[in-house]
């Protein structure tokens, strides 16, 4: 038996060397998928509804950084470390502008100089409203006119004006009208919560995309599969806020700050102002006894708090009124990033003001 298991194990051993290639081989077939994702562009983006778009987009790639998380707000926010590593290591960056993030534009120019930035509110087809600096809105026919430069965006969605014309709003300025969101006129003059529209959010996604493919070619056809995808999504909450907000739209309220234009202009809803028009600066007594006054005069039904800034405003405001009050989320201060979070953040929008206007 042993003289039998001598030329075995000698033709064994013969064998080792062909044998341990298959062998060593192994942990590169198991570990190519995270060879994969290791290989995916490093993604930085700076609001949470930006985020979520890109990580729609990216799903099956990778997974975008996110600059201001939490309960943050791009209007109060400074740049963390870790913040300014990963705008040194990112190969793409994706930001609303300027005229938002006015924190990011110098470590932009600092730490980013090797990525490819890209500033959504240059996408094509975008609508662009004007600054309403007052923080009282005095009600009018007329409705302003579209962005000349997005004819793109005015000629896919021609229900965009029909919907929203009637409630917009013209600017009052008071003691305090020449402070506006913090945004410097260099960089254009017009409200910059441009993702509170499903169709801007289009016109982003599409700019998101081609950046992306252009930065990362090998994933193109994932970028634009989940694009398309995204798009589709975005058509069907369009559909679904027009049918949650049509009984309330023409019920007046109060907001905390002027950001909801752009959800405004698309579906017709009517907001009678602002307790602030800078969030960064808390409002005199006078322009708080103005709105004060305007909710008694109008019969306002609800003035709206956000999360993020002081609630006892709207209490000041309401008192001694009918109105209720209740929390808008504008920039998702409360919600989960991901992919999802921008539906879940326009739905809890339109159920704010729905629950709030109808008086449940």
């Amino acid at each position: 038996m042993k003289r039998a298991l001598g030329p075995a194990l000698k033709i064994l051993a013969l064998r080792m060397p062909a044998l341990a290639i298959p062998v060593l081989a192994i942990p590169t077939l198991l570990f190519s998928g995270t060879m994969r994702a290791a290989d995916a562009p490093v993604v930085v983006t700076s609001i949470k509804p930006i985020h979520s778009l890109v990580s729609a987009i990216m799903q099956g790639v990778g997974e975008p950084e996110l600059i201001v998380d939490g309960s943050a707000s791009p209007h109060t926010y400074n740049l963390k470390p870790s913040n300014a590593r990963a705008l040194q290591d990112a190969k793409v960056i994706f930001w609303v502008g300027p005229g938002l993030e006015a924190f990011l534009e110098k470590p932009l120019q600092a730490l980013g100089s090797d990525a490819s930035i890209a500033a959504l509110d240059d996408a094509p087809g975008l609508v662009k409203l004007p600054f309403r600096e007052g923080g009282a809105f005095e009600a009018h026919d007329d409705a302003p006119e579209h962005d000349s430069a997005s004819p793109e965006h005015d000629s896919a969605s021609p229900e965009h004006d029909s919907a929203s014309g009637h409630h917009e709003a013209e600017a009052t300025h008071g003691a305090e009208a020449d402070h506006d969101h913090g945004h410097d006129d260099d960089h254009g003059a017009f409200d910059t919560h441009l993702w509170l529209d499903p169709m801007n959010a289009k016109a982003m996604a599409a700019m998101i995309t081609t950046t992306l493919v252009a930065a990362d070619p090998a994933n193109a056809l994932t970028y634009q599969d989940n694009a398309k995808a995204l798009d589709d999504r975005l058509d069907a909450l369009d559909t679904e806020i027009k049918g949650m907000v049509a009984p309330v739209k023409d019920k007046p309220f109060i907001v905390f700050h002027d950001a909801y234009q752009y959800f405004e202009h698309r579906y017709g809803i009517r907001v009678s102002g602002s307790i602030t028009v800078s969030p960064e600066t808390i409002p005199g007594a006078e322009r708080v006894s103005e709105i004060h006054r305007k909710v008694g005069e109008l019969g306002a039904t609800c003035v709206f708090a956000e999360p993020q800034f002081e609630p006892r405003l709207v209490n000041v405001v309401i008192e001694g009124t009918r109105a209720k009050s209740g929390v808008l989320d504008p920039e998702a201060a409360t919600l989960k990033a991901g992919p999802d979070l921008y539906f879940n953040l326009m739905r809890g929008i339109a159920n704010s003001m729905k629950d709030c206007l109808s008086g449940a």
